[in-house]
């Protein structure tokens, strides 16, 4: 029989320290990334047949919409260690939910599944926990009410709980999105798989491409073309009969990107961190490090799931501050907290520009990314949606970082306290969990630094 899939208990809060490390040295391998396993559980659902997934990460985000795919109808076995199981009900065959969708922390898994929900004729309610409920979702409202969706019930502003009755007969629509995110994308896309004709969107930077690449792995038919300058204009073909097809979860580039930046800033370090996806939609952040200098070399380069993998060798590094356009935001915007530790520990000013997305992430990251680093003595400032980090080999650190129940932000800048020359202490690691669940333990086997705050 298949394990029921448990409500994750109330979360204690649990501070750490890091303290300035001698050189971080090994191989790892982060967990799976989260993007696609979302999108794998998702499908799995949609299609009809059992759908094989190896390397899902077991994280609480993702196990929030695996939770939510059983409610709708799926039934999910876990066969093993990031290897599972999903009997898929079809486009067109979900079941109303039995009870809440409750997802917690995981804004990706609530946005997207409110574009299969608004693209069958199914009621759902949706809600998460104290930071989801704070997060806007109109963005990804407006267009799926555009396609026959109807919001029941809401919190005030529309937000978490909200309660949501989707479309019977969902209307195809050409989206222009205002915003330059793969979840407003990927929730039309979702909501469009069960309407007839064509359901076109439209960005003016091109997003992660997850969703179009798992669409094409099942058997829809999508069309990208380029739009503008940086631009795609995407469309697919509504109510295909997707089929089952196995999934292999790469490893995350955003949880990578902890030991990465820790390793170029450590001195001393010489690290692999292996089967990292290399999708050159979420690439931003090694190609800027590499502008400042980062010693990053990849080998072992294949294609796995049908996303490109490498495994990454990163040595200490002397960096140099640059100039981040606005239009890499879109491939690099989970791993600005980090890149702002890394500008922390390099020579000169580094300008990382068109940061607004980060103002409704988990918390307002850019706000977070501001007062930790002024906690630990960075010169920075805000202009506009922009950042600048004045950096310096001498990073004086000692400050505690309010986390703002923000997983990234947490691993950030205890990556900054293993180079500092005080340690720095972030007030609560328990919300690591959403993306990362083994990631004290990782960094330790590499050499970090952790004090005693944890029990």
């Amino acid at each position: 029989m298949p394990a029921r899939l448990q409500k994750p208990a109330p979360i204690e809060t649990k501070p750490l320290s890091a303290h300035r490390s001698p050189g971080l040295k090994g191989k790892v391998r982060v967990p799976g990334d989260k993007s696609i396993s979302h999108r794998a559980l998702i499908f799995g659902l949609l299609s009809v047949g059992e759908t094989e997934i190896e390397g899902l990460l077991e994280a609480g985000d993702v196990m929030a919409t695996a939770e939510a795919c059983r409610r709708l109808g799926a039934t999910i076995t876990r066969i093993g260690e990031g290897s599972w199981r999903v009997q898929g009900v079809g486009v067109g065959g979900l079941l109303s939910p039995d009870g809440t969708l409750d997802f917690g922390n995981a804004g990706t898994g609530s946005r997207l599944m409110m574009g299969v929900v608004a693209g069958h004729g199914v009621t759902a309610t949706f809600d998460g926990d104290a930071s989801l409920r704070q997060r806007p979702m109109m963005r990804v409202l407006t267009p799926l009410l555009k396609m026959g969706a109807e919001i029941v019930t809401s919190a005030e502003g529309n937000r978490l709980p909200l309660t949501l009755r989707g479309a019977a007969d969902p209307v195809p629509i050409s989206y222009e999105s205002p915003v330059a995110s793969a979840q407003v994308k990927s929730a039309v896309l979702l909501a469009g798989i069960n309407a007839p004709g064509e359901t076109t969107v439209i960005e003016a930077e091109a997003t992660r491409d997850h969703t179009e690449r798992m669409l094409r792995h099942f058997g829809a038919e999508v069309a990208i073309t380029p739009h503008g300058a940086h631009g795609r204009r995407i469309v697919l073909r509504g109510r295909p009969e997707l089929e089952p097809k196995p999934v292999i979860v790469p490893a995350d580039p955003s949880s990578a990107a902890f030991p990465l930046v820790a390793a170029l800033i450590v001195p001393g370090s010489d690290i692999v961190i292996e089967g990292v996806m290399m999708n050159p939609l979420r690439t931003g952040l090694i190609t800027t490090l590499c502008e400042m200098g980062a010693d990053i070399s990849r080998t072992n380069v294949r294609v796995e799931g049908g996303e490109d993998v490498a495994d990454l060798t990163v040595r200490h590094s002397a960096l140099r501050g640059v100039e981040v356009p606005a239009e890499r935001a879109p491939s690099m915007i989970d791993e600005y907290p980090v890149l702002a530790v890394a500008a922390a520990f390099a020579e000169g000013e580094t300008h990382m520009r068109g940061l607004g997305e980060l103002r409704v992430k988990e918390s307002d990251r850019l706000a977070a990314v501001a007062a930790g680093l002024a906690a630990n003595g960075i010169v920075h400032r805000i202009v506009g949606d922009d950042l600048v980090v004045a950096g310096s080999a001498a990073v004086p650190g000692g400050g505690e970082v309010v986390t703002r129940m923000d997983h990234r932000i947490a691993m950030a800048f205890l990556m900054m306290g293993l180079a500092s020359r005080a340690p720095v202490r972030v007030d609560d690691t328990a919300f690591i969990a959403t993306s990362f669940p083994s990631f004290i333990p990782t960094m330790r086997s590499l050499g970090a630094d952790f004090g005693a705050d944890l029990a």
